[in-house]
């Protein structure tokens, strides 16, 4: 499980994200990149990470579900993913 800290400043960003979104959207219209370079860096939406909502891990992270790869596979063998089966041949 990741920490608590880093779980906490991805979700701090991902606020910031939304708050800033249209003044960045106004200002890169405009083209003026000096009042982009102003904004808080954290801002920037290219500075969210993927985690996984139940363990915060950055890696191996599955979009169409919101988990790593690992919360993933736990789930899939106990069978909470509807029409997900464990393939054998």
């Amino acid at each position: 499980m990741a920490k608590k800290s880093m779980i906490a400043r991805d979700k701090k960003r991902q606020v910031m994200i939304a708050k800033y979104a249209e003044k960045r959207a106004e200002l890169k219209k405009m083209g003026d990149l000096d009042g982009l370079a102003n904004l808080p860096r954290n801002s920037s939406p290219t500075r969210w990470k993927n985690r996984c909502n139940e363990t915060g891990r950055p890696r191996g992270y599955m979009r169409t579900f919101g988990l790593s790869r690992v919360a993933f596979r736990n789930h899939a063998s106990k069978g909470e993913i509807p029409g997900i089966t464990k393939a054998s041949w």
